[in-house]
């Protein structure tokens, strides 16, 4: 069984960023309702979305923010092939979809794309982006080298 989780510093840090802002406003206004409420929201958040753990056993492959929020599963007979990849700018933090398919990253560029024999694609970030590859990898039947029939019956004729 492989499991990793990867911590959201980019969220983490604009919360607490934010967070700041909201305590300034505290000591300079004093709290009310709304401030009160905000400032809940913020350690609601950062609660939920504080990382995004993966795991891999013998059923498929998951993946899920913090406590379990957005939680994937795919079993592997869904999975069609599995790519170390790079994220850029554009796939963002968090959950999106992008023309690539679905993200799902917490922290930095490395990711494993899945794809699905759907078609579906989904992008997982992961800091052990080559460690989870294999993992899934190694739970994928192997591509068969066999010569199709209808290939054989060409070559024969």
């Amino acid at each position: 069984m492989y499991q990793h989780k990867q911590y959201a510093w980019a969220i983490l840090a604009l919360i607490l960023w934010i967070g700041t802002f909201v305590g300034m406003a505290f000591y300079l206004m004093g709290s009310d309702g709304p401030m009160l409420l905000f400032a809940a929201i913020l350690a609601v958040c950062a609660f939920l979305f504080h990382g995004l753990t993966v795991r891999v056993d013998e059923q498929g492959v998951e993946w899920f923010f913090g406590p379990g929020i957005a939680k994937k599963r795919l079993a592997f007979s869904e999975i069609k092939s599995v790519a170390v990849v790079s994220n850029s700018f554009r796939h963002g933090v968090g959950i999106r979809i992008t023309h690539d398919g679905w993200v799902y990253t917490a922290n930095g560029f490395a990711a494993v794309a899945i794809e699905l024999e759907d078609g579906t694609f989904y992008r997982v970030g992961s800091n052990e982006a080559e460690q989870l590859a294999e993992a899934i990898n190694k739970h994928l039947p192997e591509p068969s080298l066999e010569p199709s029939s209808e290939l054989s019956a060409g070559q024969e004729a």
